[in-house]
């Protein structure tokens, strides 16, 4: 069908795939057309299917030839695609456009000349991606930081008991409580049965922590409290109010001495204590290393893409967009549709709301393009024994050998894609300028 085809590279990753059709495949399919109408169509005075093509021309001829025209491109289109160069050939969710539609000759005695543009994946050489050197900061786990932990630890396992003794701070109460008017009378639905909170932890409306401290099981006591002018509670600021509160109950959370019963109550694999803190050592160190590495590559990346120009087309960006909002979506739990109420209501659209995350996702593409392209050219070897444990393990219910061998070169693309991670850091130096410390660095990279 096809009788010439070029493609010429435009701007920002896109292609212009200029086409041209002999007239006379213009022609066949317009006969075509004709036929399909001829059996279709049904005009007064004449008996359908029995039509003249005459007649059917001379009603409808403009709309069969520019049918004819827009069947013609679409399989040519298709045709030449099939032979384009791979570099060449349309990414998935870019589709074609006609260029200038408006004035493609819909003439059938003429040669077919039209072209279409469509985005590719961004094409560039790589540049060095080994012996560079990037900043990182130094990083330990010092005894204090462990110490923390198994601090962290011992609060997990404290047990809540019954206390006899007075409220302290850090006690755990239920209190009843209720607003009282002028006269002493109860206050209609400002009454709360049964509340528990955490002396000292202000995690209460009326902001009473300090009035219950002190108070025993069962007794009951009237507060006047004050409240500035700047409450968070509006209705109450600069208000005066009188509570009557009614003591229930008072617990305490029992901490766990560091001792060899606490380290066996945490794990059977523990002995006693000197086994916790090993583990637990190594527990944050690993996790550390993980946080680091990633720094560490994030460094390399940002030198690699420094030296090279990398044009994503819009197309691209706006894929890794939408996949960062249906994942915001299903974090959030909520209906699609309530969040994009929520934001109307709050001004924004969904692209006012995403906008914020495209230079984000063009810097991720730069970097899966680079990595990609490293992958390739490092022709990274894999464990086979280690492909046919983890497709035992993944693929053993997958039975059709295409859909089994479409999984099994994506865990192998996927095993040789974490190499080079492992390369680029092995093979490049990272200075590390500056020491920070375990807890800030954690709190700023764990996720």
């Amino acid at each position: 069908m096809v009788a010439e085809q070029n493609v010429r590279e435009l701007e920002n990753s896109a292609v212009q795939l200029s086409i041209t059709v002999p007239k006379d495949e213009l022609t066949a399919e317009y006969t075509k057309v004709v036929q399909k109408y001829v059996k279709s169509v049904q005009i007064p005075g004449f008996r359908k299917g029995k039509v003249p093509t005459s007649i059917l021309e001379q009603k409808i001829g403009s709309g069969m030839r520019e049918e004819s025209v827009y069947n013609v491109i679409e399989a040519a289109v298709k045709e030449a695609l099939e032979h384009v160069e791979d570099k060449y050939r349309p990414l998935p969710y870019s589709t074609p456009a006609l260029v200038e539609e408006e004035s493609i000759a819909k003439d059938l005695a003429e040669d077919l000349k039209f072209a279409v543009s469509y985005d590719i994946m961004p094409m560039f050489e790589l540049p060095a991606y080994t012996q560079l050197t990037v900043e990182a900061p130094k990083v330990v786990v010092s005894e204090a930081d462990l110490t923390k932990e198994i601090d962290r630890l011992r609060e997990q396992n404290a047990l809540v008991v019954d206390k006899s003794a007075p409220v302290a701070e850090g006690d755990i109460v239920t209190i009843d409580y209720v607003e009282l008017d002028a006269d002493g009378k109860e206050v209609e639905q400002t009454d709360r049965k049964d509340f528990v909170f955490t002396v000292g932890s202000k995690i209460n409306f009326y902001q009473i922590d300090e009035d219950v401290i002190g108070m025993s099981k069962d007794e009951v006591k009237t507060v006047t409290k004050t409240y500035p002018d700047d409450f968070e509670h509006a209705e109450y600021a600069g208000k005066t109010i009188t509570l009557k509160i009614t003591l229930k109950q008072v617990k305490i959370r029992e901490v766990p001495e560091l001792d060899d019963d606490f380290a066996q109550d945490v794990s059977e694999q523990y002995k006693n204590v000197e086994d916790l803190q090993k583990a637990t050592r190594e527990k944050l160190e690993e996790s550390l290393q993980h946080h680091l590495d990633e720094v560490r590559l994030g460094k390399i990346m940002d030198a690699i893409l420094a030296n090279v120009t990398i044009t994503v087309p819009a197309s691209m960006i706006e894929v890794e967009v939408d996949a960062s909002w249906r994942r915001f979506v299903s974090q959030s739990g909520l209906p699609e549709a309530q969040l994009l109420k929520y934001l109307e209501f709050q001004g924004q659209t969904k692209a006012d709301f995403t906008a914020q995350w495209k230079e984000g996702a063009e810097h991720n593409i730069k970097t899966q393009l680079v990595m990609d392209k490293i992958k390739e050219k490092e022709s990274f070897e894999i464990d086979q024994a280690e492909v046919d444990a983890i497709v035992e393990k993944e693929l053993k219910d997958v039975t059709d050998p295409d859909t089994r061998a479409y999984y099994v070169h994506m865990i192998e693309d996927d095993m040789k894609f974490k190499k080079v991670n492992e390369f680029l850091l092995a093979n490049n130096t990272v200075d590390e300028t500056s020491e920070v410390s375990y807890e800030d660095f954690m709190a700023q990279h764990r996720h």
